[in-house]
């Protein structure tokens, strides 16, 4: 995907960026040009702050994906992403370890039974949840979608979601518990189908109140925040965050249930979302603005963040450093090295089973564009934000569920 410099595109429409960009810095090297250019885009909007790119990033619709970016009273669709809400969830649960490797059948059982994969994906008998008691006629996408989003409850999706057993090396007692290696269950997904579809809604009526945007650029459209349709929109994202958050409690809670044992850890945190946070502006004083993370995770002082790296190479469980220049953030995985397109040519599964074999993992299901090969080195992508984040444990994946090969992504 190639993003025109705004400034050119601004000569030939009516519309007009800031004077200067807003400042905007980059964590990592060797990032994708079209990613780097795509921030620099989101920094020329007249609504922009600052900015920040973390070293996973790659292209994405409007602001990439890996893009931090501040605005003023606004709220941009396309920079929280099409999978609102999009997040990780942890559990070290009371069980030995050598149930990895002495029990993998009980395992898989539970991950087979206790959610579900694929696009549509859905339960016949919908789960329980209070989520599903909050006011889903907030607005008219999430009412009409209200149905699907509880038939889909505690659902995994496709694309880059998964959840996954493995082993939790704890490095720091900070993570809440006692140094050693424990069982866990990780799972990465969002807001399923109705998130999608409040993206998609806001993000068309963004651009609509948007004409003078340039084509190539109209996921940058905005909403001002103060407006109907910015508040709507706000509304729907912060529920579509409760039932994400939701989703993947419900997942481990099944899990956990069908396994009989019970959690002595969790931790989460969302990607892919927006807050109203107070930071330091570039001319040096504190103001109220909008940060979207777009694939980035929270990383304020003291707080802890999951940051997962693929199939076959290890996560890690961090805590923030509160940097004011990444707009207190860091990356939210290992990234994409390469397209699904180039992934499924490069790679068969022979030479991906021989990579996950040599490092314990089992496979029950995945696509071959989620191979670890196409994804970036995650000790590489920790080393380039060694500011900003300190690893707390380290989760190495050995049972690992995904979407089935043919199923198309909804990361």
């Amino acid at each position: 995907m190639k993003t025109p410099d705004l400034a050119k595109a601004a000569n030939a429409g009516a519309f007009r960026p800031r004077p200067s960009d807003a400042p905007y810095q980059i964590w990592g090297t060797g990032l994708e040009p079209d990613a780097v250019q795509q921030m620099k885009n989101a920094c020329q909007l007249p609504v922009a702050v600052s900015g920040a790119l973390m070293p996973d990033a790659h292209v994405g619709y409007g602001l990439p994906i890996g893009g931090v970016l501040a605005t003023k009273d606004a709220v941009i669709p396309y920079a929280v992403g099409v999978d609102i809400a999009c997040r990780m969830k942890m559990t070290v649960l009371d069980l030995p370890v050598s149930t990895l490797t002495d029990d993998q059948s009980r395992l898989a059982k539970a991950l087979e039974r206790e959610t579900r994969f694929g696009v549509g994906a859905s339960f016949q008998s919908p789960r329980q949840h209070d989520v599903m008691d909050r006011n889903w006629a907030i607005t008219a996408t999430t009412a009409k979608h209200k149905d699907r989003a509880w038939a889909q409850l505690g659902t995994s999706g496709s694309g880059n979601h998964f959840v996954e057993f493995g082993t939790l090396s704890v490095l720091d007692e900070a993570v809440g518990l006692a140094r050693g290696t424990y069982l866990a269950l990780l799972s990465h997904s969002g807001s399923r189908g109705t998130g999608a579809q409040v993206a998609q809604h806001y993000s068309r009526l963004a651009r609509e109140l948007h004409p003078e945007l340039p084509q190539a650029l109209s996921h940058l459209a905005w909403l001002d925040s103060s407006t109907e349709a910015g508040e709507e929109y706000w509304a729907a994202m912060e529920l579509m965050g409760r039932y994400a958050a939701a989703n993947h409690e419900l997942i481990h809670r099944y899990v956990a249930r069908h396994l009989g044992v019970e959690p002595i850890l969790d931790i989460e945190n969302h990607h892919n979302f927006a807050w109203r946070e107070r930071h330091r502006l570039p001319d040096g004083a504190e103001g109220d603005v909008i940060v979207h993370r777009k694939g980035a995770t929270p990383a304020g002082a003291g707080v802890m963040g999951i940051i997962p790296g693929s199939m076959g190479t290890p996560g890690y469980v961090v805590r923030g450093k509160g940097v004011a220049a990444s707009l207190n953030s860091a990356a939210h995985g290992a990234g994409r090295r390469m397209s699904r397109t180039r992934a499924k040519e490069l790679f068969t599964w022979d030479v991906a089973q021989q990579f996950l074999k040599e490092r314990g993992v089992t496979l029950l299901t995945a696509g071959l564009d989620e191979v670890p090969m196409a994804y970036k080195d995650i000790d590489e992508v920790m080393a380039a934000q060694s500011d900003l984040v300190e690893p707390l444990a380290k989760f190495e994946p050995r049972l690992v569920k995904m979407a089935p090969s043919g199923e198309p992504p909804e990361d």
